[in-house]
């Protein structure tokens, strides 16, 4: 048993419900094409190619992630031949020049790679990409070894949850609020899209309500014909 197995074995998403904040474990795939940080430049191209793959991890010997060849690493050779400055284009980098002469992934990869611990919450994964411009992250335990990748693709399967199943979750954080007893409040949803209507005690629970209502994995936006007294608070 390797150590992807041995960590999603003893984590198994499978045994647990899809409660609570997804987590990348629960969305992450365990079954990843990697490259060895000494594969030649043309088996590395053909395994993006032959995979459809736009990048692919780099691992050492030990099984840590080193670093990512994407596509446009391996497109920096057919860069050599054309000069940038004519074409307005910014000099290449030092590092870029080097990726153009590379051999092996080890010389054609981005390094250090951007990486994500299984733990981490959907939204974490998601700034990551958004932020360093990439499709799909390694996932890697506190030893940096690779236990599964996860996509954008992999991530917007919180949003495809069944609407009976976010309504459910959402009753039930509201169950578990202070002064659950005295609220009377009803959760319909469509299309991830909910809608809370219903009696609380005072007004500063009606903002509380809202905020665990949209912090459910798969809700798009929460909209609130709550009520706190004799007092009617509309938000959206």
């Amino acid at each position: 048993m390797n150590r992807r197995e041995e960590y999603t074995e003893a984590n198994d998403s499978a045994d647990r419900p899809r409660t609570g904040r997804w987590r990348v474990i629960d969305v992450m795939a365990t079954d990843v094409i990697t490259a060895d940080k000494n594969m030649p430049y043309k088996q590395v191209a053909r395994l993006l190619a032959d995979n459809d793959l736009t990048s692919v991890p780099v691992l050492s010997g030990g099984g840590r992630v080193l670093g990512v060849v994407s596509e446009a690493d391996i497109l920096r050779r057919e860069e050599r031949s054309f000069s940038r400055l004519g074409a307005g284009l910014p000099r290449r980098t030092h590092r870029e020049r080097e990726q153009a002469e590379a051999l092996t992934a080890s010389g054609l990869m981005t390094s250090p790679a951007i990486t994500i611990h299984p733990d981490a919450p959907l939204g974490a994964a998601a700034r990551l990409m958004n932020a360093h411009h990439v499709r799909r992250l390694p996932v890697v335990n506190p030893a940096g070894e690779l236990i599964g990748l996860v996509s954008r693709r992999d991530l917007m399967n919180a949003f495809l949850r069944p609407d009976a199943e976010i309504a459910t979750e959402i009753a039930d954080r509201l169950t578990a609020m202070p002064e659950a007893a005295a609220m009377r409040i009803a959760v319909s949803i469509t299309d991830g899209e909910v809608l809370l209507t219903g009696e609380l005690p005072n007004a500063g629970m009606i903002a509380a309500a809202i905020k665990v209502a949209s912090e459910v994995d798969g809700v798009v936006a929460v909209a609130s014909r709550l009520t706190a007294g004799s007092v009617h608070h509309q938000a959206r």
